[in-house]
């Protein structure tokens, strides 16, 4: 048993009584009397359950939002403008070279719904690129309004990966 985000039992484990299989790899075993041949039962026990409810549990349990190193949105590059595309694809380009994954969004709308949709959307990272990011190679960590070299987000990446943060 685990709790569950509500706080509430939930069952992880479970198990299943198989006489499919015993047919097909036709096993048979004999017990004290070793002329009478017995047809076995397999047992199959499962810690979690199934993939899907592992899934299910890990959904649930980080509300959508998951850790940097299982997220399938690790990052995404938003460009101020349309004029800074070719930056933010380098730094996509750049993130993507070091193992990681990441989108890009070059549209022309407002950077404010692009940050919104990327929140809704559960990324990790939210990189804003524009004038200054491209003048001095760095990119804005959006909500922590820090600066930050690709070098360093790409170090800070590899140490979240490693440690499974």
């Amino acid at each position: 048993m685990s709790k569950n985000h509500p706080d509430e039992d939930e069952t992880n484990l479970s198990s299943a009584v198989d006489f499919h299989l015993r047919d097909r790899f036709k096993l048979e075993y004999s017990a004290e009397n070793e002329t009478v041949i017995e047809r076995s039962v397999l047992i199959h026990r499962a810690v979690l359950g199934s993939v899907e409810r592992l899934f299910a549990i890990l959904l649930e349990q980080y509300k959508g939002k998951f850790p940097f190193w299982l997220s399938p949105r690790q990052a995404i590059v938003c460009s101020v403008s349309e004029d800074y595309r070719s930056y933010a694809d380098k730094v996509r380009d750049q993130i993507h070279e070091a193992g990681y994954y990441v989108d890009v969004d070059t549209t022309d709308r407002n950077v404010s719904d692009k940050v919104q949709e990327a929140q809704v959307a559960h990324y990790n990272y939210i990189l804003v690129v524009g004038d200054e990011e491209a003048r001095t190679g760095q990119v804005t960590v959006w909500l922590r309004d820090e600066m930050m070299s690709i070098e360093t987000l790409s170090d800070e990446f590899k140490l979240k990966k490693a440690n499974f943060l």
